[in-house]
């Protein structure tokens, strides 16, 4: 079981770093639009970079905070029917509703680093990074999705409780 609790910190950890990050690029993308904002209608003089630095953000801060969303909790399920079910079934449902996610970060993190491979050697002009460095959370945020609906499978199966090392819930 030590292992287990280890592992169970290890993701907490994971979690509230992805959702600190996906913070900090909501903010600095605020910060950045804001300049984009004063430099056009104060300076007269929009910044070329502004617009393609905030996409880029908003591909990494919203791919984290989905995958801290799923070990969270916080993302997008409709629980009126498993919850009116009776006996196993609720469980059951959540089990298959969790693999159909890790599933999904299975695909993210394959196809995406697909994605980043075939879009490495283009370059994105206005911040002379390769095309490619946009699309490094999907397969990152991809395999931690399966971890985190791995990790509550295992709960769920178990009967464990829930991030009980981490202090969490």
């Amino acid at each position: 079981m030590q292992m287990v609790e280890t592992v169970g910190r290890a993701l907490s950890a994971a979690s509230r770093a992805l959702m600190l990050a996906g913070a900090a690029g909501l903010v600095v993308m605020t910060l950045i639009i804001g300049w984009q904002v004063f430099g056009r209608y104060v300076l007269n003089d929009s910044p070329s970079w502004s617009e393609q630095a905030s996409l880029v953000l908003m591909i990494w801060y919203v791919s984290f905070a989905a995958a801290a969303g799923v070990r969270l909790g916080f993302h997008i399920r409709i629980s009126a029917l498993a919850d009116s079910l009776p006996g196993a079934w609720p469980g059951r449902l959540k089990i298959a509703s969790l693999l159909v996610i890790a599933l999904v970060g299975v695909a993210m993190a394959a196809w995406g680093g697909e994605l980043i491979a075939r879009t490495w050697s283009h370059s994105i002009p206005t911040l002379g990074l390769p095309r490619g460095f946009a699309y490094l959370p999907l397969p990152i945020s991809g395999a931690l999705m399966t971890l985190f609906a791995a990790e509550q499978i295992f709960e769920i199966a178990t009967g464990a409780k829930r991030h009980a090392a981490s202090g969490e819930d």
